[in-house]
């Protein structure tokens, strides 16, 4: 028989309440008033009351029941029900047995922020949209929004390494997950989605550049990126068609020359192999050809005149 995970949740009842948790999220700010587990005695009763901010209420064991809007509903291990700001509700252990319910309560309040990620606005949005108009029902926690109860507890309680940024993290969790609980789909936002013809690119670059002292190849980049060789030709087409991908290499190990020709005083051939190029002799003839000049010339130009 498996132990009761939460149990050890009731030997600290208030170790994250003693924290001050306020949650920047969107446009939106969270700040955690409550933020525990309780036991409900077997026939104990919670007479009708309501709250100015939003409580969560979610049943790891045991059974009982909830009034809300005059309506009685059973309540049993796994279920979850959100109460808004002024909902009046009931609450009534079983008369034979206990029960437990984590808690979680939150003011939520509007603050826009001149810089925000749009996208994460966009879902804050639909989310405190949604928990202002969800059913005044039970429901099962379909998505597992009690764990996030005993994680937050764990991390708190052994002082893991971001042990406050992951509360933050699992309170937002919390606020999701019960919306999921109950979403039958519908319109929502849509996450971002890439340009992958210029995010292939961008990522072909930075490779490149990364790694233009050793022998990069378009099959190797293509590789990198699982797509083939062809795929990756369209896709510098596409972007920069006057520079395909062995002549963005080029420039690439030509920039790399220049910066070891001003920076140091190492050797021609040093200095072509240490950027990709066979030897002195290829350099030579690619520099001059680009540039108009030797590496030699172009060294002796961009050094600083000595003091005499």
């Amino acid at each position: 028989m498996s132990l009761y995970p939460y149990g050890k949740m009731l030997d600290r009842q208030d170790l994250l309440e003693r924290l001050d948790i306020t949650v920047v999220w969107g446009h939106y700010e969270i700040r955690v008033l409550r933020f525990h587990l309780t036991t409900f005695p077997a026939g104990r009763i919670v007479d009708f009351h309501n709250h100015a901010e939003y409580e969560f209420h979610l049943i790891p064991r045991g059974k009982g029941k909830v009034i809300i809007d005059d309506q009685t509903h059973a309540l049993s291990e796994g279920m979850l029900y959100l109460t808004g700001p002024g909902v009046v509700h009931y609450q009534e252990a079983d008369a034979a047995e206990d029960m437990d319910e984590l808690c979680l309560h939150v003011d939520i309040m509007h603050k826009p922020r001149e810089y925000v990620d749009p996208w994460e606005a966009a879902e804050s949005e639909e989310t405190i949209e949604k928990l202002r108009t969800l059913p005044h029902i039970p429901v099962q926690d379909y998505h597992r929004a009690m764990t996030c109860f005993l994680e937050a507890y764990e991390a708190c309680d052994h002082k893991m390494v971001g042990y406050y940024t992951s509360i933050k993290q699992l309170v937002v969790s919390i606020l999701l997950k019960t919306v999921r609980a109950y979403d039958t789909g519908g319109i929502r936002a849509e996450a971002p989605v890439r340009d992958m013809t210029a995010y292939r690119y961008d990522f072909a670059v930075q490779y490149m550049e990364a790694n233009h002292a050793s022998a990069v190849t378009l099959e190797h980049v293509a590789e990198k990126l699982h797509i083939s060789s062809r795929q990756l030709q369209r896709i510098f087409y596409q972007v920069r068609p006057d520079m395909p991908f062995s002549r963005v290499l080029e420039d690439i190990r030509l920039r790399a020359v220049c910066n070891n020709l001003q920076e140091s005083n190492a050797s021609i051939e040093q200095i072509a192999l240490a950027s990709g190029f066979n030897n002195a002799n290829y350099l030579h003839a690619v520099f001059r050809k680009r540039l108009g000049m030797t590496p030699s010339a172009f060294r002796k130009m961009k050094q600083p005149i000595s003091m005499k």
